[in-house]
């Protein structure tokens, strides 16, 4: 299968899924593939996750810059069991992602799957792709669970 198919593909499923953020991107890459924008690809794999994260950092510390979060808020968030809850959280979640990245970086391959079971997840479970770094981490988590009791 072409990776202009494959492009097409997912398009479609964004669409039908009403995952505006995957259909967008597929488009983008078919704009830039049948524009014969390499170059565009090789900055994309080698910047794309940073710049997409500063942008999600971005949208979540704005609270902090604009004011609507105070000290007294951050303090009491961190003495709470929710806030260390979310302490704990961020630890475990940035470990899933590191792990996430290595195997995406093995086995690029994975990223279909990925994408597949985000959308299922947004169509059947009513879920929210914040992206496949994460997805990939729990991937890595169920792979090391597997070969633990295999």
């Amino acid at each position: 299968m072409t990776a202009e198919l494959i492009l097409v593909a997912l398009l479609l499923i964004g669409i039908l899924a009403k995952s505006h953020l995957i259909a967008a991107s597929a488009c983008i890459l078919i704009f830039l593939r049948l524009a014969n924008l390499g170059h565009v690809f090789r900055f994309l794999e080698s910047k794309g996750l940073e710049i997409g994260l500063l942008f999600l950092l971005l949208a979540i510390m704005t609270p902090l810059a604009t004011g609507k979060i105070s000290h007294k808020d951050i303090v009491y968030n961190m003495t709470s069991l929710t806030g260390i809850f979310a302490f704990l959280g961020g630890a475990l979640a940035t470990h899933l992602n590191s792990e996430g990245l290595k195997m995406m970086q093995v086995d690029p391959g994975i990223i279909f799957g990925l994408l597949l079971g985000s959308i299922f997840g947004i169509v059947f479970l009513g879920g929210m792709p914040v992206g496949p770094l994460m997805a990939a981490g729990v991937a890595a988590l169920f792979v090391e669970f597997f070969r633990y009791f295999k």
